[in-house]
C-alpha cells in the first residue's frame, strides 16, 4: 500500500483521475521480477475483499513455486487440489476440477 498525493504513480498505472485530482482505487499484484500478474480497479462505492487478495497472492506464489506445473482453478484455496496444465486438460477443466458437478 502506498500514498501517491501527486498522482505520479497512479498516472503510470493508469488510475489517476486528473479531473478529480485523485487516484482511483487500484490493486496491482507484481511478482518478484516486476511483472504485473493481476490488476483490480474499483470505484469508490465498492468495497475491497482482503481475503480474496491474500488468496490470489497465495495462488500466484504456488504457480511460481511450481514453475507453472500447477494451476489454481477459480475459487482455489491453499491446500486444495490444483490443475496440471497440458493438452489433456483443454476443454476438460470442469471435469477434472469438479467431477461430481460436471455436466
Amino acid at each position: 500500500m502506498i500514498s501517491d498525493g501527486a498522482g505520479k504513480i497512479g498516472s503510470v498505472y493508469g488510475v489517476y483521475d486528473q479531473a478529480g485530482g485523485v487516484n482511483v482505487r487500484g490493486r496491482f499484484i507484481i511478482d518478484p521480477d516486476g511483472v504485473i500478474q493481476a490488476i483490480e480497479i474499483l470505484a469508490p462505492p465498492v468495497g475491497r475483499n482482503v481475503s480474496e487478495l491474500i488468496r490470489q497472492i497465495q495462488a500466484f506464489q504456488l504457480v511460481r513455486k511450481t514453475k507453472g506445473a500447477e494451476a489454481t482453478p477459480s475459487g482455489w484455496q491453499p491446500g486444495k487440489p490444483t490443475l496440471k496444465p497440458g493438452p489433456d486438460l483443454v476443454g476438460k477443466v470442469w471435469e477434472v476440477w469438479k467431477p461430481d458437478l460436471a455436466f
